[in-house]
């Protein structure tokens, strides 16, 4: 019997990564998701990827604290040799993250470094840990924001570490095309959830600025993201490589 394709999914339980997670489970592909600290609501992700006939766990991970990565991976490629027989899977989508809205002038170092360990030296350690157990011809996906091609005042350094993350993008496609591994990102722009203490979706002027500031009228929502991931991981995508993939509904054009 074939064994069913995995995608490992970081910051799965919520907002986009969760419905990056279900998209996925819903082209017939197994999930791991991890969550920071709120193994509830994975759990219900967990469930509901179960629902639709596919396999799932949550696993715990501090995206920031490189450290922790060997074990975590040990933990993953452990748990998929007994339940698979290999402890290998097939696309990585580098996802979680967190958001601080604040002035450049009022940044301070330690805020700084708390981004830029989720956003850009995370992804790039975890993916590096992660290759080795990546099956060859397989995807990774990283993820950006729309805030790398335009600006919003409070976001320098958040944004920053998405444009470092967009140049990686592309040296990563580079460097393992050797082993047909595809890397792509996905750059949402303004999304109504919790990120950055839910200003999109709770602050009425902010959300009508977005709105104005978009083609099709309106903030996006987690479902017009996981859709993209998702076609990524599919053969339909299995010649695009080394592309940043705006999904803004057309903001700042």
């Amino acid at each position: 019997m074939e064994r069913n394709k995995i995608a490992l999914v970081t910051g799965g339980s919520r907002g986009l990564g969760k419905d990056m997670a279900l998209r996925i489970a819903d082209k017939g592909i197994d999930v791991v998701l991890t969550y920071h600290n709120n193994q509830e609501k994975a759990e219900e992700v967990v469930k509901e990827i179960q629902s639709k006939g596919q396999k799932a766990i949550a696993c715990q991970l501090n995206t920031a604290k490189i450290d922790t990565f060997d074990a975590f991976i040990e933990k993953v490629t452990a748990h998929l040799k007994e339940k698979t027989g290999s402890p290998n899977f097939d696309f990585l989508i580098n996802n979680a993250g967190i958001g601080i809205n604040k002035p450049f002038l009022e940044t301070t170092e330690d805020e700084f470094d708390s981004l830029v360990n989720i956003h850009f030296k995370g992804v790039f350690f975890l993916t590096q840990k992660a290759l080795k157990f990546l099956n060859d011809g397989s995807s990774i996906i990283n993820i950006s924001s729309g805030l790398a091609r335009f600006t919003a005042p409070g976001y320098s350094v958040y944004a920053s570490a998405k444009a470092a993350i967009e140049s990686l993008t592309r040296y990563q496609a580079k460097e393992l095309s050797d082993r047909q591994i595809r890397v792509n990102t996905v750059a949402p722009g303004a999304v109504a959830t919790d990120f950055a203490g839910g200003e999109v979706r709770d602050n009425e002027k902010y959300n009508n600025y977005v709105s104005s500031a978009t083609a099709l009228g309106r903030p996006g929502v987690p479902e017009d993201i996981g859709g993209v991931v998702a076609f990524l991981c599919t053969e339909d995508a299995a010649w695009i490589n080394g592309q940043r993939i705006e999904v803004s509904g057309g903001m700042n054009l």
